[in-house]
């Protein structure tokens, strides 16, 4: 008995510590389940218990209970646009989408470089899962093609190039809250016949490599003993049909390619080599200060490129591209490669997007100053997909002034007119642009004339004399060019503006609501682009600037400010790196000419 009385004693106490044990465990592992669920679950050998006093159903509730669902964004495209919005968007914030169907980002500017090897394709390539690989918890990235955009249920279709789903068809579908287009633009041939099946563009890294291997093969088909003298002549005539800056560029580098480096490894053909340029406006680089097109037109002039201005390209056939004038009529030169560098035009997606939203007889969509489209709430558009209408003063005159008369007077005075001129530069910049532009000093000297009497100490309008002096400002509206730089700094303000949403809401930073039904302040101040100078390389190591505050610059010391600049605004200190290496080999070696 008294063994037996002992051995109780010590599983007692055994159970006793299990228990104690299983607790003080329990309660780690649980903390919001209460003592006695914890002793009935001990007490049971293990087994599950259905048990739970109020204190513990209270705890497991609050934490069942889930965060709030981040708002979906979807982002179409990784060109400069859509990399720019992506690399400055606070990702945490947002569930966000990109869907491309390249899985790159692309340096463009450089891409009349590659044709010629003076710098390598992977060389201006940055993979964008690399770029946001900080961000790769927060951001799914989709390589397949958007082929439709359904806004009523926001969602877009779209296509995978890269496999196909279990259905077969590789096609699938997303939805989104807010949705942003960076979709760019593609080749705008105008409808001329035999441009797409004869014309080589330079708008994606696939067209350079292309052209760097049809350059190359036509020197090597010149060369062959079979080759008459004009077939020689024919096969070497390098075309570029468009005078912008990508066909001047594209122009130069062949020019280089050709004196620096193929004369050497060609020296029976270097005579039969011939460069033009067809451009259909008076001048070339037309967007450019005069004095930048005159001196580029001279120097193609001194190193043998023929550059025909006022032609327009009407038909392009294998062998022969026709041309008309107004002063010779129609001309046909035969060619050995053309290249069609002379618009953008709109990507198919882009038109029946268009077509949805009642868009219709447009180029690219419209959209407001802050990037919105225009009758969609939640789609942006961006870069050159997009263009933003900027809102004329002369059609909302009336709300202008109702709004700044406070008092109900029918006039203004100069200080209701100064307490609101803030918000309505802002809201119309083209007034700031049209007082600068007449060097006005401040309102006074706007309305001075429309009154008559700039001495009174205290100048009053009406309705008509503010309208009169008013009249001529919207004259300073101007389209935003569709650039890599306005991409990149439309990206970055859009992201910005995404990054506060919420803080903007409670606390508006934008101008006064003059149009619409709302009242009181928008949330954000509208895009406003800053132009920061365009370059113009003009091969033999010179090159074209235009920079802010009305300063060109021209010559070889613009060709290093060019090659600092591209350096610097490379994405990442690897193409930094490999493109500053390229041109370090060309300088010692020369260019690679070799077919792949």
């Amino acid at each position: 008995m008294a063994e037996t009385e002992e051995r109780r004693m010590g599983f007692f106490f055994f159970a006793s510590r299990a228990a104690a044990r299983f607790l003080g465990e329990a309660r780690i592992i649980h903390p919001g389940v209460s003592t006695a669920a914890l002793l009935v679950a001990a007490a049971s050998g293990g087994g599950l218990v259905a048990y739970a006093d109020s204190a513990g159903e209270n705890a497991s509730s609050e934490t069942s209970q889930e965060a709030p669902r981040k708002k979906k964004v979807v982002v179409l495209g990784t060109g400069w646009a859509g990399t720019s919005f992506l690399k400055d968007l606070d990702c945490s914030k947002y569930e966000v989408k990109v869907i491309s169907p390249r899985n790159y980002f692309a340096f463009t500017p450089l891409l009349p470089s590659v044709t010629c090897g003076t710098v390598e394709a992977r060389s201006i390539v940055e993979p964008i899962r690399k770029m946001l690989e900080k961000k790769r918890k927060d951001v799914a990235f989709y390589e397949a093609e958007c082929f439709k955009i359904d806004a009523s249920k926001k969602a877009v279709h779209c296509r995978s190039a890269v496999g196909t789903n279990f259905d077969g068809n590789g096609d699938f579908m997303v939805d989104y809250d807010y949705l942003v287009v960076a979709l760019g633009a593609t080749v705008n041939t105008f409808n001329t016949p035999g441009v797409m099946e004869n014309c080589y563009f330079l708008k994606e890294v696939e067209d350079a490599q292309k052209i760097r291997r049809n350059v190359i093969d036509c020197f090597e088909k010149a060369s062959l003993p079979n080759i008459s003298e004009e077939e020689k002549r024919k096969i070497l005539h390098f075309v570029i049909i468009g005078g912008g800056p990508t066909g001047v560029e594209f122009a130069a580098e062949m020019h280089d390619f050709l004196v620096e480096d193929l004369v050497k490894l060609y020296p029976a053909i270097q005579d039969f080599v011939k460069i033009t340029i067809i451009q259909s406006g008076e001048h070339i680089l037309n967007m450019f200060d005069q004095r930048i097109a005159t001196f580029a037109e001279m120097k193609f002039q001194r190193d043998g490129i023929e550059v025909n201005t006022g032609f327009r390209v009407v038909k392009v056939s294998d062998d022969l591209i026709t041309m008309k004038s107004k002063s010779l009529g129609e001309v046909s030169v035969p060619y050995g490669m053309a290249v069609w560098s002379a618009g953008i035009g709109t990507r198919p997606v882009i038109m029946d997007f268009m077509q949805q939203i009642g868009q219709t007889n447009r180029r690219v969509l419209a959209t407001n100053e802050w990037l919105r489209v225009h009758e969609c709430d939640n789609i942006y558009a961006i870069g050159d997909c997009a263009s933003i209408t900027q809102r004329k003063i002369m059609d909302d005159i009336s709300t202008v002034f109702k709004m700044a008369d406070k008092d109900n007077s029918g006039t203004l005075t100069l200080k209701e007119i100064n307490d609101v001129l803030e918000d309505i530069c802002i809201r119309y910049p083209q007034v700031e642009l049209y007082m600068k532009s007449m060097h006005m000093l401040d309102i006074r000297d706007l309305i001075k004339d429309a009154i008559g009497d700039s001495h009174k100490e205290s100048m009053v309008v009406n309705i008509e004399e503010f309208k009169k002096a008013l009249s001529h400002v919207d004259s300073q509206v101007k389209s935003i060019p569709a650039t890599a730089q306005v991409a990149a700094q439309q990206g970055h303000y859009l992201a910005e503006c995404f990054n506060k949403m919420d803080q903007c809401k409670e606390h508006p930073e934008g101008p006064l609501r003059m149009t619409g039904t709302g009242s009181g302040r928008h949330n954000f101040r509208p895009f406003r682009y800053k132009h920061l100078g365009q370059f113009a390389p003009l091969g033999g190591e010179q090159a074209a600037a235009e920079l802010p505050g009305d300063w060109v610059s021209m010559g070889h010391s613009t060709q290093w400010l060019w090659y600092s600049v591209y350096a610097s605004k490379q994405v990442s200190w690897r193409t930094r790196m490999l493109v500053v290496s390229d041109w370090t080999r060309r300088f010692i070696f020369g260019r690679d000419s070799s077919r792949i």
